[in-house]
């Protein structure tokens, strides 16, 4: 008898071969993928009647002592199930009360989504105070860049006239777009859209408009949409916004930056923030957690850790470390050394959830997302 243990990404493939059927595999599978959700605050009452619904069907709830005895009106607590588990208590909780019912519908919002093509967008910055050098282009160098992008397997580019690297001083919208103006016209001109698509790293209104003017699909703000403005432009050209979180500016956001609890203070910002877009008729949406911005080196380590946790909003999630300095305060070194850090970095986001990777070395993230996925998606034995 010989035997081995079955990567959970190789489940419902290796049920198939073994002959189940296969609407049976699908509902095996479902038995494979195990959530841990923290709940906070509910009802004691909802409490005792989660653990009993949990455990008849093989699940669990972890609660505090004395909550079976209602010592405390409102409890933490952690449901630990399988994705059919989740389906299970998402139906069965419609009819309880205590809140069971909101909790229902969240917990569909957790089960497994569909799987998104990995994109990488490439970074240029046309200006020249960008943290890494060797990302900064002007006119004639930057479309030499673009192409080389492109040949390198790019999706999308990210173009910006800013440095948004903590402790920038803000520059005048007019400034910004006098240095980006002479890419946008190029690119207009010569139909680059047509072979990539691109992307405006600005929250200036007279920027970003000249930018979707001039053929671009995506507006990268890192204050998520704060200016109406900026919306507005965004729903009249049908674009896709890329909402990013930023705790401050870029001038002081790395003076002491806290959270009460980072994973739930910035999932209700990201609710705020989709709510607005929708307000203003923005159906195309990708969140950035904003590593780096705002937050500290434990920070960034428990959003990544937890990089999956944001899925529940059913949008791409998009990852940005790319020669980062957490990577610095992880093991010393300068931009021109932090490549190996940020493949270490995207990688691992990619396997929680991330589908858009920003980066500045567009052809060593294509290899090392090739060589991943053929791992994981790999269709062996």
């Amino acid at each position: 008898m010989d035997f081995f243990k079955i990567s959970p990404n190789d489940t419902k493939k290796v049920f198939e071969q073994l002959g189940c059927e296969t609407y049976g595999a699908k509902i095996i599978s479902k038995k494979t993928n195990t959530h841990i959700l923290y709940i906070k605050d509910l009802h004691v009452g909802a409490a005792n009647i989660l653990k009993q619904d949990a455990l008849s069907i093989g699940a669990d709830l972890a609660v505090p002592r004395g909550t079976i005895l209602a010592k405390q009106q409102y409890v933490d607590a952690i449901l630990v199930g399988t994705s059919k588990h989740f389906e299970i208590l998402s139906k069965k909780e419609l009819v309880q009360p205590f809140g069971l019912k909101d909790l229902a519908h969240h917990l569909k919002s957790f089960l497994p989504k569909k799987h998104n093509k990995t994109k990488i967008m490439g970074v240029i910055n046309a200006n020249d105070d960008s943290f890494y050098s060797k990302s900064r282009f002007m006119q004639k160098d930057a479309i030499d860049q673009i192409n080389k992008m492109i040949n390198d397997g790019a999706n999308i580019i990210d173009i910006g006239a800013v440095s948004s690297a903590p402790g920038t001083k803000p520059v005048s919208p007019q400034d910004e777009l006098k240095r980006v103006l002479p890419i946008l016209k190029t690119i207009k001109k010569n139909k680059l859209y047509k072979k990539v698509d691109f992307s405006i790293d600005s929250y200036e209104p007279i920027v970003i408009k000249e930018a979707l003017k001039s053929g671009f699909k995506i507006v990268n703000d890192i204050t998520a949409l704060q200016n109406d403005k900026v919306a507005k432009l965004v729903a009249k050209y049908d674009a896709t916004v890329v909402l990013m979180h930023m705790q401050g500016t870029p001038k002081d956001m790395q003076k002491n930056p806290s959270y009460k609890n980072i994973i739930l203070d910035i999932d209700n910002f990201f609710k705020q923030r989709i709510k607005k877009a929708k307000s203003f008729g923005i159906s195309k949406i990708i969140l950035d957690v904003g590593i780096g911005f705002g937050k500290t080196l434990d920070h960034n380590l428990t959003l990544l850790q937890n990089h999956e946790h944001f899925k529940h909003f059913g949008y791409e999630l998009l990852i940005g470390a790319s020669r980062k300095s957490m990577i610095n305060m992880i093991h010393p070194s300068s931009p021109d050394q932090r490549l190996p850090g940020t493949l270490a970095i995207h990688l691992d986001a990619l396997n929680k959830g991330a589908s858009i990777i920003r980066c500045h070395d567009v052809f060593e993230h294509k290899q090392a997302i090739k060589v991943y996925e053929a791992i994981k998606y790999h269709e062996g034995y």
